[in-house]
């Protein structure tokens, strides 16, 4: 079960406008975990939600029922298994008090809490913590000043207290500036790493039928890393562009990627047409030509509704989806 990201969605925007703001240089990376805590429903339904991005990328989940970090991306399995504050800290006890039925008008109440840090370009070093109560923006913390932002009336008494609280704003400027940014970088070297590992494509020929007189070649390439790759037609040796369609190469979850080219042929001129693959991972060109399957289950017959006509790069375009 996912982080649910729509009452998140404007507490993200006043972050995106204070980061904005803040006077410092751009961004260059960034570190951002978004909590959400939701009123105590059941035992069966988790309580607590972390999710954490780097760079706008999800990277690690948490709930509250699992009590585990799990990894979404494979070079995050290197980490540490809790690299964030516990919930518990984050939401306190005054908090919860807040969103008590009879505090405000009667419903279900939910806290939500984006906090992070970054390094600009300028070598400068960021840091900020939003409080958002039922998707609007509640109270936020200055770690320069230790001072807190209250931006809703309600949120004035939590500000006193905050404020009077040494330990818990310190413990917040602690956390931004020393953990969070060693996090940072530590998960950027994982990343880096994970991108300039070499890994050889892996590949093979699949054959759609679309009438007695057509029929598509689909090269598919896989699981290469890094993305640069050279995927070429060719008849009887030769480089064929004639009649081709090349998808862009895509990322996978693994951080390996994937690429397919198509191309209409005759089925008289099978034999002629081999897929060239080329990369950094390979030592010599890859090359692969359709090979029958038992039982033909290569082909695929694509039939046209009675009436209906389809030019042939519409027919390669339908078989590439």
């Amino acid at each position: 079960m996912r982080l649910p990201r729509a009452p998140l969605l404007l507490l993200g925007a006043v972050l995106g406008a204070s980061l904005r703001g803040g006077g410092c240089g751009s961004p260059s990376h960034s570190l951002r975990y978004f909590y959400l805590h939701l009123p105590e429903l059941s035992q069966k339904r988790p309580q607590f939600f972390i999710e954490s991005y780097l760079d706008d990328q999800p990277i690690a989940h948490f709930d509250s029922l699992t009590r585990k970090m799990e990894p979404l991306v494979p070079w995050m399995e290197e980490g540490e298994e809790e690299a964030f504050l516990v919930p518990e800290w984050v939401f306190r006890a005054d908090l919860e008090k807040l969103s008590k039925p009879g505090h405000r008008a009667g419903g279900l109440h939910t806290w939500q809490v984006v906090l992070g840090c970054e390094l600009m370009e300028d070598g400068s070093k960021g840091g900020f913590l939003h409080y958002g109560y039922n998707g609007m923006d509640f109270i936020s913390f200055d770690k320069e000043t230790l001072r807190w932002v209250a931006a809703q009336p309600q949120a004035e008494k939590v500000k006193r207290k905050w404020e009077d609280d040494s330990r818990w704003s310190g413990g917040n400027k602690d956390f931004l500036e020393e953990p969070c940014i060693e996090w940072l970088q530590r998960y950027l070297s994982y990343r880096k790493e994970a991108l300039q590992r070499i890994e050889a494509p892996m590949g093979k020929v699949t054959l759609k039928v679309v009438n007695d007189s057509l029929e598509v070649l689909i090269c598919q390439a896989h699981g290469f890393s890094p993305r640069e790759i050279q995927a070429t037609w060719t008849r009887d040796g030769e480089v064929w562009e004639k009649e081709t369609l090349q998808r862009n190469v895509a990322p996978n979850s693994d951080w390996t990627y994937y690429v397919r080219l198509g191309i209409e042929i005759d089925p008289k001129e099978r034999d002629h047409f081999r897929c060239r693959l080329e990369h950094k991972g390979l030592q010599e060109p890859l090359v692969l030509a359709f090979k029958e399957e038992t039982g033909n289950a290569g082909n695929v017959v694509l039939p046209l509704a009675l009436g209906e006509k389809r030019f042939p790069s519409e027919e390669l375009e339908m078989v590439m989806q």
